[in-house]
């Protein structure tokens, strides 16, 4: 009897790193996204795909969706105050190309730049959970592994610096958060920022000057390499 031989179809690689529409992996957030997607139909409601091009040489790491911004647009860090000090310094340092203006079909696009998050899906008050921000790691890893020009990361507050770390494969004891700071992990360079929230801004714990600086230094990274 002749032997027949089964070929395996290979799963698409963006499957790897870009949650599904309906993610079931945490179910808080599912719960919280379910009852955003009752009270609000016209919004995103779902985990938020990654901006910027895969072959982007920087990738941005930020904590989770805002619930009235990215979770509502669908891109990241759009609609709320933390997406005006970014994206106004993305295209300060030549990251990004056109004019902001908070929506997702603003014409707004980034140049070597691509911006990910820690978790995909809003959490309840912002504030993930240590299971959910695992599971989400699962995501990060596969797409920082897919990125074949990836030189550079810039972490936006601690919990996006632990994921980043975990991610590359490093013990988040041998690399502690701290703004301005520079970490070595292999043949790639991870820079640190506090998150560009609004809160930390009006309290004075990042100032634009200070966020600044992080992607100046980021930029020169990529110059060297």
């Amino acid at each position: 009897m002749k032997k027949i031989t089964t070929i395996s179809k290979r799963p698409d690689p963006a499957t790897l790193f870009i949650p599904p529409h309906d993610c079931s992996r945490c179910p808080r957030l599912v719960a919280f996204r379910e009852s955003w997607r009752a009270r609000e139909p016209q919004w995103h409601n779902a985990p938020v795909p990654s901006f910027g091009p895969l072959e982007a040489g920087l990738l941005i790491v930020g904590l989770a969706p805002g619930l009235q911004g990215a979770n509502r647009t669908g891109r990241p860090f759009t609609g709320d105050y933390a997406g005006d000090l970014l994206y106004g310094t993305l295209s300060k340092y030549g990251f990004a190309r056109g004019e902001y203006a908070a929506r997702p079909d603003d014409g707004f696009s980034l140049v070597d730049c691509r911006i990910s998050n820690a978790v995909r899906c809003v959490p309840p008050e912002n504030k993930p959970g240590t299971a959910e921000i695992a599971n989400c790691g699962f995501y990060l890893r596969n797409e920082i592994a897919a990125m074949p020009n990836l030189r550079a990361l810039v972490a936006l507050g601690h919990i996006a610096h632990d994921s980043a770390v975990v991610a590359l494969g490093g013990k988040r004891a041998a690399y502690p958060f701290g703004h301005g700071c520079k970490h070595k992990l292999g043949q790639l360079t991870l820079f640190d920022s506090y998150h560009c929230s609004r809160y930390n801004t009006n309290t004075g714990v990042l100032t634009p000057q200070m966020f600044h600086k992080v992607f100046a230094a980021a930029r020169a990274e990529l110059r060297l390499v």
